[in-house]
């Protein structure tokens, strides 16, 4: 599959429509879950706006620790419940935060960071990990991202063997 020199354009849904094919284009015979979230944490950088760090941390025991990204060095190791990250693995649920600096035990790892995104990984019903957003801008993300966040990191979930 050939993917576009440019990022997607158009409405927010038909951007994540066209990430999720390119997703899938880039998963298609591949199950390495190390080789997918490489791909999936660039194809996320370089295809939205305003995103400064996209990857993905990893559960392992009773922490999340960092696995592939794509932006300026981060934490390797977040306590489950600790941050926006372990929250949203403590919890199961989407977190979208308009002001990291609001949320009660905000971890910087990027001080430019403003808002964040991080859905959890969920495959076989076990959590797995977490992909996380961060932008420079506040409240840059919205329903409409998380939404297709979720379809992402649901698509990497089925294809990838871990």
């Amino acid at each position: 599959m050939t993917f576009a020199a440019a990022k997607p354009s158009g409405t927010k849904s038909e951007v994540y429509a066209e990430l999720a094919q390119q997703a899938e284009g880039l998963f298609a015979g591949e199950r390495d879950w190390l080789a997918n979230a490489a791909n999936l944490s660039a194809l996320i950088f370089c295809g939205l706006d305003d995103i400064n760090w996209a990857g993905l941390y990893v559960l392992k025991g009773s922490e999340l620790v960092l696995g592939p990204f794509q932006g300026k060095p981060a934490c390797v190791r977040i306590a489950l419940g600790k941050g926006v990250c372990g929250t949203a693995a403590a919890t199961r649920e989407s977190q979208v935060v308009a002001d990291v600096h609001a949320f009660p035990g905000h971890i910087a790892c990027d001080a430019a960071s403003r808002s964040e995104l991080v859905v959890p990984l969920i495959k076989d019903c076990a959590l797995i990990g977490v992909l996380d957003l961060d932008s420079p801008i506040p409240s840059r993300f919205d329903q409409a991202d998380r939404e297709g966040i979720e379809k992402l990191a649901a698509l990497w979930c089925a294809a990838s063997d871990l």
